[in-house]
Formats: structure tokens, sequence, C-alpha cells
């Protein structure tokens, strides 16, 4: 195992603020999973939630050397921790962090080959 490539993405919290999940579903649906939705939605700050897991996948993309959609990577939550999964059959680990301050969402991502 080597560390491939490191990938970090800060996201406008207002943007999925002024985009609101009941209005544009298909814009959702294009980028998150029904599961990553379904754990959006169940947060009072559900933009914050949707600005972080957007940003966990852009700095997924960067970390890594082949195209991917939105859609193959998944995240869900372990213990509160963050955790990536991808659809498509790669041979990555990752780890990653991600916080949120007022306005923004930051995601780092670290890809290690396997």
């Amino acid at each position: 195992m080597r560390i491939s490539n490191i990938g970090i993405d800060m996201v406008d919290i207002d943007r999925f603020r002024k985009k609101e999940y009941g209005k544009n579903k298909f814009f959702y649906e294009k980028i998150f999973t029904k599961s990553e939705i379904k754990y959006c939605l169940s947060f009072k700050n559900k933009s914050e939630h949707f600005a972080g897991k957007f940003a966990i996948k852009e700095a997924v993309k960067k970390s890594i050397k082949e195209k991917i959609s939105f859609i193959e990577i998944v995240t869900s939550h372990n213990n509160s921790k963050p955790k990536i999964i991808l659809k498509k059959k790669l041979n990555y680990r990752f780890l990653v962090s991600i916080s949120h301050e007022r306005n923004f969402a930051i995601a780092m991502v670290i890809a290690i080959t396997t």
C-alpha cells in the first residue's frame, strides 16, 4: 500500500441553500445516492451536509487518476466518521476528513492504492 494522491475541496454552503432539495430533486439525484440524500435530509441543516458530501466527492475525484462520476462515489458515516466506497472496482482505500465552518464545508481525502 502506498499513498497515491491527495485531494481537497471547499464548498460554499449557500450553493446548496439556494438550491432547495424539494424543487431540485433531479439535480441532487445526479450527484448523491438515495442513502446520502436520506442522510442529509435527516438533519435540520441539510445544506451543510449536502455541501460536505459534495466536497468529499470532489476531493475523491482529485485524489485518483481514473475518471469517475459523482454517483459512483458513495459516502457514509461510521461512528460519526466519514467513509468512502467506490461503486467502480478500483484499487483504492481512502482516508477522509471533513469540516464545516459557518458558510463553508471542506474535505480532504488521501487515496491509498491497495
